[in-house]
């Protein structure tokens, strides 16, 4: 009788764990990716070429974006908010850019370009509902993680990976300025990369 409810039990937690969200491929997924600890990203890195979504009005279909495409030949400034709708991304660090737009142009940026890894809905109803949209902002999902990691700013989690905050100018795909939030959100913010432009 022991041998046949341990036999049970063990057919139930297999079950179980194959619609767990740690299957042995997500594991092999995840373990992989965090063996490939990336440096993070610095002043003379050449961003990667990544496809990342772009939100459309009326809920069509997302547009893929190639990041590497979109920058070349442009200065651009780029930068990544932990989550979309979130307190400190919607009340400084999206305000700051919104309303440095003018100011950025004047010195030579040709395109701002926003990035969560939020999905492209949330994204373009963000940058929608914001104002940044209106404002030139491209509003752009990473929904895959795939350029925060590749930039070494992801905040792995069994839930959701998130982006750390930053900010970074780069002209031709090359990082020419970037700004961490490790000392304080603020570092992120327009008014501080328009200082150092």
């Amino acid at each position: 009788m022991n041998l046949l409810r341990f036999l049970v039990v063990s057919a139930l937690a297999t079950f179980v764990r194959s619609f767990s969200p740690h299957t042995s491929a997500a594991i092999h997924r995840h373990s992989s990716t965090s063996l490939k600890m990336t440096a993070e990203v610095k002043v003379g890195d050449t961003l990667p070429s990544v496809v990342l979504k772009e939100g459309q009005a009326n809920y069509e279909s997302p547009k893929d974006i190639n990041l590497r495409d979109l920058i070349k030949g442009k200065k651009v400034a780029i930068f990544a908010v932990p989550g979309a709708f979130t307190p400190g991304c919607s009340k400084s660090h999206l305000p700051s850019f919104i309303t440095a737009q003018e100011e950025l142009k004047a010195k030579g940026v040709e395109l701002t370009i926003c990035i969560a890894t939020n999905d492209a809905y949330v994204m373009e109803a963000w940058g929608r509902t914001s104002g940044g949209s209106d404002a030139g902002i491209m509003f752009l999902s990473d929904a895959n993680a795939e350029l925060s990691r590749a930039l070494g700013l992801a905040i792995e989690s069994d839930v959701m990976v998130r982006t750390k905050r930053f900010s970074l100018i780069a002209d031709d795909g090359v990082v020419t300025h970037y700004f961490s939030s490790a000392g304080q959100s603020s570092d992120t913010w327009a008014p501080n990369v328009l200082a150092a432009l």
